[in-house]
């Protein structure tokens, strides 16, 4: 049976069950994808990833902000930090991010950060180690490149792009194999040296398909532009054209060149994947659903004509979220079966 490490019920904030409710709630408005991987893991895993992703989303909200001056995000990622050690500045925090833009369900979720950081606190201290040394990092990073480009994140080189989707996305890998170790017995001291030397691939590898997908809407609503200025310029085209119509063709094949990459990195995280002990079935099945997401995703961008340079949308279907995740249930168990289901899915959809 997995390790449980939760705190005595005594020493539990009152508000415990309502921000249980509000974190159960609030988390399929704000990834749908995420949310339907974090409903498989059960008992304090499935309490510490829900809880995790929820931090991260806060911090990738406060990034993403177009509004704010980069010296007003810095101190306000600061502050958030300070909340993993300060009950009343995580119940100040809401009042801090009021004024902020975006979706309903991001600010719902800023709204209700000192409740997020009530199920934080109620998490075993073990479980709440590991997600405040790896958000800390991911929001030092974050912080670091908001200051970096104060007047909107202009990524410049390849080396600057890889060291991003570290901070942003490879940190999380990191976070989730630590937690594995900690909850399952099954991936043990040598599993988890395994599957640490690729953590870092998982996480990358759905951030960089993410970045594909939205580059024009990076570029246009968050004033973000991931796509490194030496690639694009190498190729013929620049942030300043990367979304005219006259250099559409460079910017396409600057692209082209982050898509190879992202392929490699899937590749690294199937690796992921497949290293993680068959019988930990919940641990597979959430790591495999968002990554062939993710391979359906760059399959859908790679034959998409100018989608991502236009704003429109590269989202897989229902139907096919609804195959891939009934195909994933039925091979998690074989190796073979999940290579099979990952080349298929790379190639035509299910």
């Amino acid at each position: 049976m997995p390790k449980r490490e939760t705190r005595p019920a005594a020493e539990r904030d009152p508000r415990h069950d309502e921000a249980v409710r509000f974190c159960r709630d609030v988390l399929p408005a704000v990834s749908r994808t995420f949310a339907l991987s974090i409903k498989l893991l059960s008992g304090e895993l499935g309490a510490a990833v829900r809880c995790a992703y929820l931090l991260c989303r806060i911090a990738d909200t406060i990034e993403d902000e177009p509004a704010l001056a980069a010296p007003a995000k810095a101190e306000l990622l600061d502050a958030f930090v300070r909340c993993f050690d300060d009950t009343a500045a995580a119940d100040r925090f809401s009042q801090r991010t009021a004024g902020l833009r975006g979706d309903d369900a991001h600010l719902r979720l800023l709204a209700n950060t000192g409740l997020v950081f009530v199920a934080y606190r109620a998490l075993g201290e073990a479980s709440r180690a590991h997600l405040r040394r790896w958000v800390t990092e991911m929001v030092g990073g974050m912080r670091r490149f908001v200051l970096t480009h104060p007047a909107g994140i202009r990524i410049q080189t390849l080396e600057e792009y890889k060291e991003y989707c570290y901070y942003v996305a490879g940190t999380v890998g990191y976070l989730l194999t630590d937690l594995w170790h900690e909850h399952e017995p099954r991936i043990g001291l040598r599993e988890h040296t395994m599957l640490r030397e690729r953590c870092g691939a998982f996480g990358e590898a759905l951030q960089t398909v993410n970045i594909l997908k939205d580059v024009a809407r990076d570029a246009e609503h968050e004033n973000s532009i991931y796509i490194p200025e030496q690639v694009l310029r190498s190729h013929g085209s620049a942030h300043a054209t990367i979304l005219t119509t006259d250099h559409r063709a460079q910017t396409r094949a600057a692209l082209a060149t982050l898509v190879q990459l992202a392929w490699r990195d899937l590749d690294d995280a199937t690796t992921y994947l497949l290293m993680i002990p068959r019988r930990a079935v919940a641990i597979r099945l959430f790591c495999a659903l968002p990554l062939l997401f993710a391979y359906a995703t760059l399959r859908d961008l790679t034959r998409a004509d100018t989608g991502p340079l236009t704003g429109q949308a590269i989202k897989i279907s229902r139907r096919e979220v609804r195959s891939i995740t009934a195909r994933s249930i039925l091979s998690v168990w074989s190796n073979r079966a999940l290579s099979r289901l990952v080349e298929r899915t790379r190639t035509k959809p299910a």
